[in-house]
């Protein structure tokens, strides 16, 4: 994850958000989740790390939560500022994250870890144990398989919404992330597998993992959801 992963959010940035503004109208489960997750981190900041346009920020800030995004591409922030002028958004990258240790009361990170090799990955884990307050919850989304893939294979993407990119999608296990997290300190709390929304199958093409063309619409894998809290008093 670096250059070619900021490139390419960059190139579709506008084009994504399009296809993002009304994505959790669609949701009732993905809504139901962040609800809860904002009542187990209780006061203090929350950090929606792999931002995009702003709209999972938003939505958590219009539930009552102090939010801050965090998204590796400028052209992305800068949406989500213009849409959400009230929550403050920066420019950064989740293997180096623009917060000092224990600020942040948690973390949603949907669909944020997918481009991230497994030794990126374990890295990922220790900046939000860093960031993290003891006992603050994380929420991952990501996708374990699709019709062409199975958990723990690798896709070379190399056109996203209309866009010559250089993308790697990793699809991954549960368990292999839950044993991640616990590497870096965190404890297992809840996990949830779904299947895709009805409707899926229109526009899978087209559609980023975890983006949809409409509220009906979403990229056509079998995802988790899982949460786990920081270790420590």
């Amino acid at each position: 994850m670096g250059d070619s992963t900021r490139a390419a959010y960059d190139a579709v940035a506008y084009e994504y958000e399009k296809r993002l503004a009304d994505e959790l109208d669609g949701k009732p489960l993905d809504r139901g989740l962040l609800a809860a997750f904002v009542e187990l981190a209780g006061d203090g900041v929350i950090a929606d790390v792999g931002c995009g346009p702003g709209h999972v920020a938003g939505h958590l800030a219009g539930l009552g939560a102090q939010v801050v995004g965090v998204d590796l591409s400028p052209a992305m922030i800068e949406i989500a500022q213009r849409r959400h002028p009230a929550i403050a958004f920066h420019v950064g990258s989740m293997l180096a994250l623009p917060a000092a240790d224990s600020a942040w009361a948690g973390a949603v990170l949907l669909y944020s870890i997918i481009h991230l090799a497994p030794e990126q990955r374990a890295r990922a884990y220790a900046e939000l144990a860093r960031v993290i307050r003891p006992g603050g919850p994380v929420l991952l989304a990501f996708h374990v398989t699709d019709a062409e893939h199975a958990a723990g294979d690798v896709n070379p993407v190399r056109e996203f919404l209309g866009q010559p990119v250089e993308l790697t999608h990793y699809y991954l296990a549960p368990d292999d992330v839950a044993a991640g997290l616990a590497a870096a300190g965190f404890l297992e709390v809840a996990r949830l597998e779904r299947e895709p929304n009805l409707g899926a199958v229109r526009a899978a093409r087209t559609a980023r993992p975890g983006a949809s063309a409409s509220t009906n619409v979403e990229y056509p894998s079998r995802r988790c959801y899982l949460i786990a809290r920081r270790g420590g008093d």
